[in-house]
């Protein structure tokens, strides 16, 4: 650590990275646990069209792949002698960015889902409509990603 930035510096870089990586995984495991039990209430009289009410469940995961990767990026920067305290308050920011969208596309998949596959399996024209309510839910963590990548450029 050089001597004009304080100890606690890499504090805020490493809280950066932990909320990418815990906050998008909250959102990815309500939105699998969500859109899980619709398909497994589906499956009960459908079970043909368990594979195809798979996707929410898809979607939600790669929410968490977002945050693995602000997380990741996050982590190589944070070094010892050149931390700085702006760079550790970017990379808060950059991680609650990516991780609070990530959260929040995680609930809206897991709604969506669940109701969507329940009602794809009464009325399978659906499927289609559900598919682009789910892009549009999956698109908010998108914003989050690249707001926390181009943050963690700075």
């Amino acid at each position: 650590m050089s001597a004009e930035q304080p100890l606690y510096t890499p504090f805020f870089g490493v809280m950066g990275a932990t909320a990418a990586m815990v906050f998008s995984s909250l959102g990815a495991a309500y939105g699998t646990a969500k859109s899980g039990t619709g398909i497994a209430a589906m499956a009960v009289m459908r079970p043909e069209l368990i594979m195809k009410s798979v996707i929410p469940v898809v979607m939600a995961g790669i929410i968490a792949i977002y945050g693995l990767v602000v997380a990741a990026l996050i982590a190589n920067e944070i070094k010892p002698d050149s931390y700085t305290l702006f760079k550790s308050f970017v990379h808060l920011g950059a991680g609650l960015s990516v991780g609070l969208s990530g959260l929040a596309a995680g609930f809206a998949i897991g709604i969506v889902g669940d109701s969507g596959v329940r009602g794809t399996a009464q009325q399978p024209r659906l499927f289609v409509g559900m598919i682009l309510i789910l892009i549009f839910a999956e698109v908010l963590g998108l914003y989050g990603l690249i707001v926390a990548l181009i943050l963690s450029t700075k």
